[in-house]
């Protein structure tokens, strides 16, 4: 294995972007205009309120302010894992709301459902595969924690496969297996920039006017109505949904509950037919470690490895920018680590690495709130999550809006506590920052030292606060 070789021909940019054919961009918003519905963010939280807005009530003028290009952030840098789960995991969302767990998870399967037929009634053709999640162990203290995992699967009606050392080999070849969970039914893999591109083209055929390279710099009361103001317009909108993402939020209430953190993401060249047979992986499920710096991983349709995750970046101040998606010794990192689990592709080389930046909160799933006497709702945090999770958090927002729910009514999705309760917040920089760093350190030493979690880590369970991407 010579790592820098492997990556010395990879591009720096993201794969999904990179080998499609790119849509036009769209206008920017000029002038003084109005709407029923503004929504601040073209990725996919944006693009599905748009969506779901016109499905509830088709009279709507709806409008979408993208800061940049549709797909261009995290929506066309993630690693296309469309998860039924709203709880970033049946264990963090067992250990914070048990008494919802029923509720979740069946809404988190009905939204599932729901994408894949949003993909087919408007001819979105995301590569969308229904492969299922394996979920693998590759230290003994993580054994554990998948017979666990199992256990509450079951009680909750799944029917997962836990799988021994042997068992788990047999589907892909990896030395470091030790055991694995399989969701045969959890998990679809789709090509996430053709996703947020066909949501957008969904979205436009609906009469949803999209706004790109518009970033909003000001949010005011203005009469009866929230203003938006932009470099070279303003929009007046009876209603406002802020899906912004991982980008400074424009309610100064949300930002101690949301860091941009970085994570990045490899590819490699096509596998020949005689690497694919040495990995196996017939089945092609998306596959995810369970270290506490974990590892995302799948095929491509043409058969490459997408291999992603393990270190995850928080600068200084919320620091954002396009030379912090280059990050040398994370994609160095990663490279180690894939050869790691897979000796048998030593000489296989990356065509593609990069960054993007992740909406993190501290319980790792998504919050929500309103401002404004409820004419503006907003859902952020989904820590890496969000390919599935964000059209649930859609739904939430219209209904937090009032928008086809009635005056005062609430409905199944707004009485969970989920989301009605915040999480812990970050403290204020600069501690903020040396809590994250501390915490990162601690994580690593946990998976170093066979899982035990020390006094820092224990701590932030105490609280129901974490770290993560």
């Amino acid at each position: 294995m010579h790592v820098a070789r492997s990556l010395a021909d990879a591009e720096p940019t993201p794969y999904w972007t990179a080998g499609s054919v790119r849509p036009d961009p769209g206008p920017a918003l000029t002038g003084r205009r109005a709407c029923d519905l503004a929504v601040v963010g073209g990725g996919y939280g944006g693009l599905w309120t748009a969506l779901r807005a016109k499905e509830r009530d088709p009279s709507l003028d709806v409008v979408v302010l993208e800061a940049g290009r549709i797909g261009s952030a995290a929506s066309g840098r993630n690693g296309g894992f469309c998860s039924a789960s709203l709880t970033h995991g049946l264990l963090n969302g067992v250990g914070r709301w048990p008494d919802d767990m029923d509720v979740l998870e069946r809404l988190g399967w009905e939204n599932l459902r729901a994408i894949a037929a949003t993909l087919t009634r408007y001819g979105i053709d995301a590569d969308w595969d229904p492969t299922g999640e394996l979920t693998v162990a590759t230290q003994e203290w993580q054994v554990p924690l998948l017979e666990e995992e199992a256990e509450h699967a079951f009680e909750l009606g799944w029917e997962p496969i836990l799988l021994g050392r042997e068992g788990v080999r047999a589907e892909v070849n990896s030395p470091t297996y030790l055991a694995g969970l399989w969701d045969r039914h959890a998990v679809a893999l789709l090509h996430p920039a053709k996703l947020a591109w066909g949501l957008a083209d969904a979205c436009r055929s609906l009469g949803v006017r999209i706004f790109e390279d518009t970033r909003v710099t000001g949010l005011r009361p203005d009469g009866g109505r929230l203003r938006l103001d932009g470099a070279h317009g303003a929009i007046g909108a009876h209603r406002v949904a802020l899906a912004t993402g991982a980008f400074p939020p424009l309610l100064r209430r949300m930002r101690g509950f949301v860091v941009p953190v970085y994570e990045y993401a490899l590819v490699t060249e096509p596998l020949s037919r005689a690497q694919r047979d040495a990995v196996g992986w017939r089945r092609r499920q998306g596959v995810g470690d369970s270290g506490n710096r974990y590892h995302y991983y799948r095929l491509t349709p043409d058969g490459r490895v997408v291999w992603g995750g393990y270190d995850a970046v928080y600068h200084f101040g919320g620091r954002i920018g396009a030379a912090l998606e280059r990050r040398p010794a994370a994609f160095a990192s990663l490279a180690r680590n894939f050869f790691t689990t897979f000796p048998q592709l030593d000489g296989v080389r990356f065509a593609h690495a990069w960054g993007g930046v992740v909406d993190t909160c501290t319980r790792f799933c998504a919050f929500f709130g309103t401002a404004h006497d409820s004419r503006l709702a907003y859902a952020a945090g989904y820590t890496g999550l969000g390919v599935g999770a964000t059209r649930f958090g859609a739904d939430v927002m219209l209904d937090l809006l009032h928008l086809g729910v009635g005056p005062g009514e609430e409905t199944e999705r707004t009485r969970l506590a989920m989301v009605r309760d915040k999480p812990v917040p970050f403290p204020p920089e600069p501690l903020r920052f040396g809590a994250i760093e501390l915490t990162r350190r601690a994580m690593a030493r946990a998976d170093r030292e066979g899982g035990r979690r020390g006094p820092w880590l224990r701590a932030l369970d105490r609280i129901g606060a974490g770290f993560g991407s």
